[in-house]
């Protein structure tokens, strides 16, 4: 169905047919016996079906009760002795690990702190400095064409500091058009727009045998899919932990740092918090070892902490049941949109082969100016997706907390806006 018309019965509406009723029986059915079901009562939500975990991941219940403990008693009671005593001092490393587990790194690689913007210009100048260690003619730094913006402007300016020029290339050409000049690739795990899966093992592969470096921006693969950034190389990565970890809006974003790597790591932000003694409070930086150098000034405790008992709701969960899971929905959401949705009235930009496919689904609407109005009566209709301009639906999917009778009804509801308008 990817960059098809789907096609669909005439009877879809508000109301499902013989294959409607099919369907919803089968997605009631996947709800009983999904091993995950129990995770959504971890979570604070509603009747609205909530289809936008992958801009912002709902409420975890942990959270609230941890937040009020950490101003009344921590910040309350303890004040300054909480650094120590309540152990914010090493929460980015604490907190780090704990994010390494869904992403594949093993202890002591990622710290948590900073912006995802931040932290990418961190680790693509840093990159280029190791490149270019091996080499001065390493001056380019490969960029993935449909970056989410930010990426293209960090690596804009970078390119200036470091006297490269940027290259950007399709995230699936990355592996042909690296070469000898090549210092770093930028790329993206999951495209933000239309939820493609780009291939983490074979391009980290291909980048290195040009003698270069990756960087890999895991915003929309970090707690939706396994990633294996230990088990495939990797050299530098980052995120958010504001989509599919449900750290809450403007959480702190991590930067992972391959142990190998973490000597020749030259940050271009030294702060005082990443010097190996900074309450020496010495004129010249020196740089501490491992995954502190990432680090740069006072961490922001509150919404640090925020997300640490959010994460807490990963206990027990494998990423590979999520993956399974995620799969599922979306496959589920796929079919009802091709069975119930008017015909030609929109097609998937999101890869039907599991291979390729994050934990989203894109629609693009055939009618012009059409998108933005059918997500807000979506919405009003209590189905919340997001819409990108100038044409796309998205439906992101977090396993934890998404039941398959919920995306039967939320194609349902697609279905009769589509119908109506």
């Amino acid at each position: 169905m990817s960059d098809a018309t789907i096609p669909t019965t005439e009877s879809a509406g508000a109301e499902p047919g013989p294959r409607g009723t099919a369907l919803a029986d089968e997605a009631a059915g996947l709800d009983a016996a999904d091993p995950l079901r129990a995770k959504r009562d971890a979570f604070t939500l509603d009747d609205t079906i909530y289809l936008d975990g992958n801009s912002l991941g709902a409420l975890p219940r942990a959270v609230p009760p941890r937040l009020a403990d950490v101003i009344a008693r921590e910040w309350g009671e303890l004040r300054i002795r909480s650094w120590e005593e309540s152990g914010w001092w090493t929460a980015p490393e604490r907190i780090g690990d704990r994010v390494g587990r869904l992403i594949g790194a093993a202890p002591g690689q990622v710290v948590v702190g900073d912006s995802t913007s931040v932290n990418v210009f961190k680790a693509v100048v840093a990159a280029v400095r190791i490149a270019q260690e091996r080499g001065a003619h390493r001056d380019q730094i490969l960029v993935d064409e449909a970056t989410f913006p930010t990426d293209g402007y960090i690596a804009e300016s970078a390119a200036r500091m470091t006297g490269c020029t940027v290259r950007p290339v399709a995230a699936g050409d990355v592996p042909t058009a690296v070469g000898a000049r090549t210092a770093v690739a930028l790329v993206n795990h999951v495209d933000y727009r239309t939820g493609r899966l780009h291939d983490l093992p074979g391009t980290t592969a291909a980048v290195h045998t040009a003698g270069a470096l990756v960087v890999w921006d895991l915003c929309h693969s970090a707690g939706a899919l396994p990633v294996g950034l230990d088990a495939h190389g990797v050299d530098l990565a980052v995120g958010c932990t504001y989509k599919y970890l449900n750290g809450g809006p403007g959480a702190p974003a991590y930067l992972y740092v391959a142990q190998a790597h973490q000597p020749r790591f030259d940050s271009p932000l030294p702060g005082w918090n990443s010097h190996a003694d900074p309450f020496g409070m010495a004129a010249a930086y020196t740089p501490a070892d491992g995954a502190v150098r990432g680090r740069v000034g006072t961490p922001d405790i509150l919404s640090m902490l925020a997300l640490e008992a959010a994460l807490e709701v990963w206990d027990g969960v494998t990423i590979e049941d999520v993956r399974a899971k995620s799969l599922a929905l979306t496959d589920l959401f796929l079919r009802c949109v091709e069975d119930y949705v008017p015909a030609g009235r929109v097609r998937s930009i999101t890869p039907a082969a599991h291979a390729e496919r994050g934990s989203q689904v894109a629609l693009r609407c055939a009618a012009a100016g059409e998108a933005g109005e059918v997500m807000a009566e979506l919405v009003r209709r209590g189905v919340v997706g997001d819409f990108r301009r100038p044409d796309v639906l998205r439906f992101g999917f977090t396993p934890l907390y998404t039941g398959y009778a919920e995306v039967e009804r939320a194609a349902r509801v697609l279905a009769a806006v589509l119908k109506e308008g």
